[in-house]
C-alpha cells in the first residue's frame, strides 16, 4: 500500500497512475466525509484508458491513514499534506479536482505553492456568512451524536438527486442505532477542524483555468447569486450546471462528470 510518511506513525495512503499519452495528472481532493472509492473506479480508470494520470488519497483522519492522537486534523494540516503529497509524486502537468470543502483545501495548495495546471471546484463556492456557519456547526454537532453516518441521514434529502435519494434509501434506513464516535475518531476530528476553514477565499488571485461544476438538487450548499458573484472574481473561469445532479456529482453522474474533466484537460493544454 503506496504511503507517504510525514511524521513518526502518521502517513497519508495515495495511488497513483502515471500518465502514457497525455502529460496531464488530475489530483483528486476529497471531501471530508469521502475516501478515494469516489474516484478510483470508474472515473480514473476512464480517464487512464484516455492516457492521462491519476492521483488519488486519503486525507489524514480517513480511510488507511495513520495519524497520531493529539494531531489537529486541521484545514492547514490537509493543505499541507496535500502540497507535500504533490512534491513528493511529482506528478506532470497537475489538475486538481476538489469536491466541496476539497476544492478549497485544493485551491488554498495552488496559493501555497503547489503545481498546479488547472483546478476543477465541484459544488465548491460559498461565502462565508452566518448562514455557512451555522451549518458547518451543525454538521459537527450531529456528528457527535450518531457519527458520519447520522451526518448523510440527515443532509441527503437536500443535497442529491431524486435518483440517488431512490438509490440510498434500503442502505440507510437499517433499523440501526446511531452510534457516538470515538473522542480520537478521524472522521469527527476532521469535521470539527473544519469548522477553522478561511472560507473568504482570494479568488482573483487563480492565475490557471478554473472550471466550476454545480448540481441543481445542491440546495443546502448552492446559492446561485454566491456562486456567480464568485464566479465573476475568477479570472478565468467556466461554469457548468447539472440540472439531474446534486453535492455529489461525481456520484450522481460519473460519466458527464468525467467528459466534462477530459475537455477541460483539453482547456488546459491549449492554455499551455
Amino acid at each position: 500500500m503506496p504511503e507517504l510518511d510525514l511524521a513518526p506513525g502518521e502517513a497519508l495512503y495515495y495511488e497513483y497512475n502515471a500518465a502514457t499519452r497525455h502529460m496531464q495528472t488530475f489530483i483528486f481532493v476529497n471531501a471530508l466525509t469521502g475516501n478515494t472509492g469516489m474516484w478510483s473506479g470508474r472515473i480514473c480508470e476512464t480517464l487512464q484508458t484516455a492516457g492521462y494520470g491519476t492521483l488519488v488519497y486519503n486525507f489524514r483522519g480517513q480511510e488507511n491513514t495513520a495519524f497520531g492522537d493529539e494531531t489537529a486534523l486541521t484545514p492547514s494540516l490537509i493543505v499541507s499534506d496535500l502540497c507535500a503529497l504533490i512534491q513528493h509524486v511529482k506528478p506532470p502537468s497537475p489538475i486538481l479536482v476538489g469536491l466541496s470543502i476539497g476544492g478549497l483545501f485544493a485551491a488554498q495548495a495552488c496559493l501555497a505553492g503547489a503545481d498546479t495546471a488547472g483546478l476543477v471546484f465541484i459544488n465548491t463556492l460559498r461565502k462565508p456568512t452566518q448562514r455557512l456557519n451555522w451549518i458547518n456547526r451543525a454538521m459537527v454537532d450531529l456528528a457527535r451524536v450518531g457519527g458520519g453516518r447520522m451526518v448523510m441521514t440527515a443532509n441527503i434529502p437536500v443535497i442529491a438527486s431524486p435518483d440517488l435519494i431512490t438509490n440510498m434509501w434500503d442502505a440507510t434506513f437499517v433499523e440501526q442505532p446511531f452510534e457516538a464516535p470515538d473522542p480520537t475518531d478521524g472522521l469527527f476530528r476532521l469535521m470539527e477542524g473544519s469548522l477553522a476553514a478561511e472560507w473568504d477565499f482570494p479568488y482573483e488571485k487563480l492565475t490557471h483555468p478554473v472550471l466550476i461544476l454545480t448540481g441543481e438538487h445542491d440546495r443546502l450548499f448552492r446559492i446561485d447569486a454566491d456562486v456567480n458573484e464568485l464566479k465573476g472574481r475568477i479570472p478565468d473561469a467556466k461554469e457548468k450546471r447539472y440540472p439531474d445532479a446534486g453535492h455529489l456529482i461525481p456520484l450522481e453522474d460519473p460519466d458527464g462528470f468525467t467528459d466534462d474533466l477530459l475537455g477541460f484537460a483539453r482547456r488546459c493544454a491549449s492554455v499551455d
